[in-house]
């Protein structure tokens, strides 16, 4: 499976990984290098962090934006980054995917200029939305003239507070039964703790997921964001490599 929907192929799992928040040049090259080694396809990381308060940091913005370049330059990798507003698209240029937040899911104006633009979108489920909902905010991307968009959950808000979130796997058979999008996965959203997302990461590719989006960091404890629920480089590789054996097994 392929981001880009006019280059899919069944042969193997896509995996973006990388910190919640770029920080510094150091932070975000040396996890590039460090998640390409253990077999990552799509660097992560938020130049532009819409955050609850805004009072909170918001992110390098466009410097954030250059650090990615440098990050893919450095080793290859294709990059993921949210956009947050549509007067900021000639900020990515040079990024892959176009992340769409949970915040921004039904930015119905925002998805028709990301329709427009024709790069591929990550659209990430909002945190009460059902299914349909959910679908319909991709059909507004695909409606104007882009077809390669892929779905993310992320988790929606329950009653439940030991986890960030509670993660729907069942969205995963679910929307593909509905649709015909490729769906990703994001265990560390959807649950919050470090701890956790090794094995719902599993239970993503064994629900039947195209692609798994892992939060990682080259130094957790000190992440300016999402720290508890980022994995080490070391942890991401024996996921990695678990995942991928899995997925190869349910799929040959």
């Amino acid at each position: 499976m392929k981001i880009n929907r006019n280059d899919r192929s069944a042969g193997d799992l896509v995996i973006i990984a990388g910190p919640c928040a770029v920080e510094s040049e150091k932070q975000i090259v040396e996890t590039a290098i460090r998640i390409k080694e253990a077999g990552a396809d799509y660097l992560r990381g938020g130049a532009f962090k819409p955050r609850t308060s805004p009072h909170d940091w918001q992110g390098l913005a466009a410097e954030g934006i250059r650090l990615l370049e440098k990050a893919k330059a450095e080793t290859g990798l294709r990059v993921v980054s949210e956009i947050v507003d549509i007067r900021d698209l000639d900020l990515f240029e040079n990024i892959d995917v176009l992340q769409v937040g949970a915040r921004n899911m039904q930015n119905y104006e925002l998805l028709k200029e990301l329709g427009r633009s024709g790069k591929p979108v990550l659209l990430k489920r909002g945190f009460a939305a059902t299914y349909r909902e959910f679908l319909a905010s991709a059909e507004y991307i695909l409606s104007e003239g882009n077809p390669n968009v892929v779905l993310c959950e992320r988790g929606i808000r329950t009653f439940e507070q030991y986890t960030r979130n509670t993660l729907d796997l069942a969205a995963v058979p679910a929307l593909k039964s509905l649709a015909d999008y490729p769906v990703c996965v994001d265990p560390s959203h959807g649950t919050g703790r470090s701890e956790l997302v090794g094995p719902m990461a599993l239970a993503a590719v064994a629900a039947g997921a195209d692609a798994l989006m892992i939060e990682v960091h080259n130094n957790p404890e000190q992440a300016a964001l999402d720290g508890r629920q980022s994995i080490t480089p070391d942890e991401f590789s024996i996921i990695a490599s678990k995942a991928r054996e899995l997925y190869g097994f349910l799929n040959r």
